[in-house]
């Protein structure tokens, strides 16, 4: 091998190196961030109120989760942006393995992200998303459940000239707007698995059962 190349392959090593560094670093304050100021305690968590703030859907517009709860309950998953690979792959995980069993149980499933609707349309279009996919510019209701995280850039991503991220979160609220379950982690490599949200929208479910009228909690429905 010429001196070149050899040149050639120890910057092109190191480059990667240095690479592999700042991504460790960057990991490192993220996950600081995350850890850090008694968050935890500060996010949403069961038994708190859906907020009735507007989201705007990428192809319906404007849309009212009060106005979604009033047919069933509300699945809200938050993913970053249109972009991001793991939250790629947690939409197609969704698609196929949340949404049809949604549908059966009533429910509906919102993905929110802080991009701008122009660009998210991207992500729905790419994994033939057949759920709400809704944009949350102003992140107004990521900060309501506190589940947002300053992320310097990301405005150039979103569209928005904002740098607030969510951090991987999936809410589920009942048809009275009481959120009933609750789960964020620190980035996609740990989402929430399907099976969870469907096991907390069967409990409701199974509630909304047991108050209705023609029930009768000891001997099951009346006749």
């Amino acid at each position: 091998m010429h001196l070149d190349e050899v040149e050639r392959t120890m910057t092109t090593n190191l480059r990667d190196a240095g690479r592999l560094v700042q991504h460790r670093l960057d990991d490192q304050a993220f996950r600081l961030q995350f850890e850090s100021n008694a968050i935890w305690n500060r996010m949403v968590t069961a038994g708190d109120r859906l907020p009735d703030l507007p989201l705007v859907e990428v192809d319906l517009g404007p849309i009212h989760l009060n106005r979604l709860r009033d047919t069933g309950p509300v699945v809200l998953a938050f993913f970053r942006h249109a972009a991001s690979a793991p939250c790629d792959a947690a939409l197609r995980d969704y698609r196929d393995c949340l949404a049809p069993a949604l549908t059966e149980l009533d429910a509906h499933l919102v993905a929110v992200s802080p991009q701008v609707p122009a660009r998210l349309e991207a992500v729905k279009r790419r994994q033939d998303l057949d759920f709400f996919v809704a944009s949350d510019a102003r992140h107004t209701l990521i900060d309501a459940f506190n589940i947002g995280f300053d992320s310097p850039g990301a405005g150039s991503v979103l569209g928005t000239g904002r740098s607030v991220l969510p951090f991987a979160a999936v809410v589920v609220a009942d048809r009275a707007g009481v959120v009933r379950f609750a789960e964020v982690h620190a980035d996609w490599s740990t989402r929430t698995e399907p099976h969870r949200i469907l096991a907390a929208v069967r409990e409701i479910n199974r509630q909304s059962r047991l108050r209705s009228p023609g029930h009768d909690a000891d001997r099951g429905p009346r006749p």
